[in-house]
């Protein structure tokens, strides 16, 4: 598994009613995505960076995802070009289940 950790940053602070509508409005391509097993957005209070972070069943798909048009897709809608970082799952705890 592979984790990705995108961070957007702006001069002004994001809100956390920006982010939920961002999130409702892009909910959806994402439900039953082929190799994407979760997708959080979140937002960091504190530096007011909104952050989204993914977790892909391998690197191949997780990386293939953003390519320059999805980059340029989302630097359109968060206003700010996305920090993207890779990161390799090495263990996973759900408690989704119980």
């Amino acid at each position: 598994m592979i984790g990705v950790l995108v961070t957007f940053t702006q001069a002004e602070k994001f809100d956390r009613a920006t982010l939920t509508k961002i999130a409702d409005e892009l909910r959806g391509p994402f439900e039953g995505m082929p190799g994407l097993r979760f997708k959080s957005f979140m937002l960091d209070e504190d530096s007011g960076q909104a952050r989204n972070f993914y977790v892909w069943d391998d690197e191949e798909k997780g990386r293939s995802f953003f390519t320059e048009e999805i980059v340029d897709m989302v630097t359109g809608i968060y206003g700010a070009p996305p920090e993207v970082e890779f990161f390799e799952i090495v263990g996973h705890v759900d408690n989704s289940g119980a």
